[in-house]
């Protein structure tokens, strides 16, 4: 018997573990993600100023592990303990963890899925390359390249993408999706040459600008030679100022960790913003996965059970265990 030719849709921790899964048990499975690299929120930052190499974590700042399952996986992908019980970063950036996760799978990279289209069974994905997509969408003249046919389809997309993709063949969808929320969030990339009097991570509680600053020099097998911080803006500043321009967002975020130092910052050796418009988990799904067993069709996501890493790949163990019935 052939084995099942199934697709997944994108290429963060949820997918990265449904297609492993689903390739553990025998499936043929083709992984497309719109990113230069898996990971999606798992993701390093790399940059020099005044002679040094710089590097910052800027999407999950550390992964935590509620089952020994989930940290016996974060050790074989070379993680490290940082920053308090049960918390794990990847080595030598959080972008090593989806690299190992991804290894051996049939992965493809910038590919934008634009449209499910066929029947059960026989589902054709039409997606744009590379050469197809640019800053606010497609070149009218790359027309979308056609994939397939796959047996069943896994969409781990934030849920708000996932929608129209499925809307033609699951019409019940998406009100349920609608009614999962996710805030944004702004984080920014910054580097000193001189220590800052803060602690290596603060959560503030006080309702201003900053949800969450870390010294992202101090985990383990980071470059040395720079103070690197990653400054998040909370989900409320985050969304006030989402359609802010990136060269605005750095100065007030850190003003703000000014404000937490009680003292002026330096002058930066390098600061840059970067916008996640789909971060945080504030109203998940409250089911593992969506699957719809006639359709051979499936979404799963963090945005299923909850804002956390281990959310997101038992969301996409979840989803290809339904998959393969």
């Amino acid at each position: 018997m052939p084995a099942l030719r199934i697709a997944v849709i994108g290429a963060g921790l949820a997918g990265l573990s449904c297609a492993r899964a689903l390739a553990a048990r025998g499936a043929s499975v083709r992984l497309l993600d719109k990113g230069r690299a898996a990971g999606g929120r798992l993701a390093t930052r790399r940059a020099e100023a005044a002679g040094r190499v710089l590097q910052f974590d800027h999407g999950a700042q550390y992964l935590t592990a509620r089952t020994e399952g989930f940290a016996a996986l974060l050790r074989d992908c070379g993680a490290a303990p940082w920053g308090g019980p049960g918390r794990w970063v990847g080595m030598p950036g959080m972008s090593a963890l989806p690299r190992a996760l991804a290894a051996g799978l049939d992965l493809a990279l910038e590919r934008q899925v634009t449209a499910i289209e066929g029947r059960p069974g026989a589902w054709i994905l039409r997606h744009l390359g590379a050469a197809g997509l640019r800053p606010g969408g497609p070149r009218p003249a790359e027309a979308p390249a056609a994939e397939g046919p796959f047996d069943a389809v896994a969409v781990t997309l934030p849920a708000v993408q996932a929608a129209p993709l499925v809307t033609p063949h699951a019409p019940a969808w998406p009100a349920r999706l609608a009614a999962v929320g996710m805030a944004p969030c702004w984080t920014v990339m910054a580097a000193f040459a001189e220590r800052l009097p803060l602690p290596d991570a603060l959560r503030p509680e006080d309702g201003g600008p900053v949800g969450w600053a870390a010294r992202d020099s101090s985990k383990p097998g980071r470059p040395a030679g720079a103070e690197c911080w990653v400054i998040q803006g909370s989900p409320a500043w985050s969304r006030t100022h989402l359609e802010e321009t990136p060269e605005a967002v750095p100065a007030a975020l850190l003003a703000a960790l000014g404000t937490l130092a009680g003292t002026g910052l330096p002058p930066p050796l390098h600061a840059a913003a970067h916008r996640w418009r789909h971060s945080l988990v504030e109203a998940p799904l409250g089911e593992a996965c969506l699957f719809d067993p006639e359709l051979r069709l499936g979404l799963a996501g963090d945005w299923c059970l909850g804002g956390r890493a281990e959310a997101a790949f038992e969301s996409g163990t979840a989803l290809a265990a339904a998959l393969l019935g």
